[in-house]
């Protein structure tokens, strides 16, 4: 009972001593404040990073591989990987019988380049050309007509299948299905039309035209290197189906014994654990810069709570000696500095999550604050109050009474 009197008092005078001192207040609530308000900030445009990589890896799809000449990511030198024999068209049969958990493969030829349609043009589109399999593979859905079929595979038709942005571009306020555009040159009739993407690492997947392979290598030259899109029928059977495929094409390549694979199979874990490392750097500095930045502010909180004790040893005096115990003066103390961090951790999350909102708004970097986050920041501000409030507050709880009336 005497210990909730004396939070309820050491509130009460704490609040009171805040309110007579202002501007000392608000000086000090600015210095937790602008500590815990970068630490949101940087925090809140990592973790919307991390969601945006996140969602972005899952229209990769996680029970997908990808068989390439290139690793997606390269740890040896670069001119090891260009020297490997290319991949040939033959091994999308090997790949495709290679494992009872292959659902299927499709081959992936790329040609960057300009689509046309009557006056309208725009660049940089993405032409693949690929198998009716890859609507299995990937994750694009048709959301008009259809898909190229294994009979305009086997005629070598001039067909495309083409993503949001070339529709948006080329045609406006036009039903594209049926219509002709060009694509680096070589007319294609439109068939279907994808379901928008957006950005998948930092490349626009709505900017793409699919094409039959078999016309795509007669368009553009058949000395190509194909990569090798799988589709496994669950994530759990990834692993397993890497190790067989390893076996394959190593057979199939006629790869020595003992001898480096002269391939990669690539799967959208390993983009996650590159990033993961990069992030994990970026959270060591962010929370760096806050630590450094609230350490300031808690240093800030001693010095005045420090001058506060001097300028109310009287009142401690009087209080002691009217029969205050020292944990009630102790209690005081601490909670007026843990109210000063907790007001100025409130107000820095609220302007972190300003900026960070603001970033999102005006870069194309994302922001997304967990709600977890945005509570440990308000309780690690109010904990840095309590912790440099110690020694102030057991400064004042120690002064001798007789002394203490003496001060003037």
């Amino acid at each position: 009972m005497s210990f909730r009197v004396d939070v309820w008092e050491g509130a009460r005078i704490a609040l009171r001593s805040l309110k007579s001192n202002r501007l000392r207040t608000v000086l000090t609530t600015v210095g937790i404040g602008v500590g815990v308000c970068t630490l949101l900030a940087i925090v809140g445009i990592i973790q919307g990073i991390n969601q945006s990589f996140e969602d972005q890896l899952s229209h990769i799809g996680a029970n997908t591989l990808q068989v390439s000449k290139f690793p997606w990511t390269m740890q040896g030198d670069w001119w090891e990987y260009r020297n490997r024999k290319d991949l040939s068209a033959d091994l999308v049969e090997a790949v495709r019988h290679g494992s009872e958990h292959v659902l299927a493969a499709a081959p992936l030829y790329f040609q960057h380049g300009e689509g046309r349609f009557l006056e309208r043009k725009i660049g940089a589109v993405t032409l693949v050309g690929t198998t009716p399999d890859y609507a299995t593979v990937s994750s694009l859905v048709v959301d008009r007509g259809r898909f190229f079929t294994e009979t305009d595979l086997n005629e070598r038709a001039a067909v495309a299948v083409i993503g949001a942005e070339l529709v948006r571009t080329l045609f406006t306020g036009i039903d594209p299905l049926g219509h002709r555009l060009l694509l680096e040159g070589k007319p294609y009739r439109v068939v279907g039309t994808l379901e928008p993407k957006g950005t998948i690492l930092g490349e626009n997947q709505d900017l793409v035209a699919l094409v039959p392979s078999r016309t795509f290598l007669a368009h553009f030259g058949k000395k190509r290197s194909p990569n090798i899109a799988v589709a496994v029928d669950s994530p759990d059977h990834v692993l397993t189906v890497q190790d067989q495929l390893t076996a394959v094409l190593r057979r199939a390549r006629n790869t020595p014994p003992g001898m480096p694979d002269d391939f990669a199979i690539n799967r959208p874990e390993q983009l996650a654990n590159i990033y993961a490392q990069l992030t994990g750097a970026l959270y060591g500095v962010a929370v760096g810069v806050g630590l450094i930045t609230m350490l300031v502010g808690g240093i800030g909180i001693m010095n005045i709570m420090l001058v506060s004790v001097r300028e109310r040893t009287r009142e401690i005096g009087i209080r002691r000696a009217m029969g205050a115990r020292k944990r009630t003066i102790v209690l005081q103390f601490l909670m007026e500095a843990s109210c000063v961090s907790a007001v100025g951790g409130t107000l820095g999350t609220v302007v972190g999550l300003g900026l960070a909102r603001t970033v999102s708004f005006i870069t194309p970097l994302a922001a997304a604050v967990e709600p977890l986050t945005v509570v440990l920041g308000v309780g690690f501000a109010a904990m840095v109050g309590l912790l440099f409030g110690i020694w102030p507050a057991a400064r004042a709880a120690n002064l001798d009474p007789v002394e203490a009336l003496r001060h003037e």
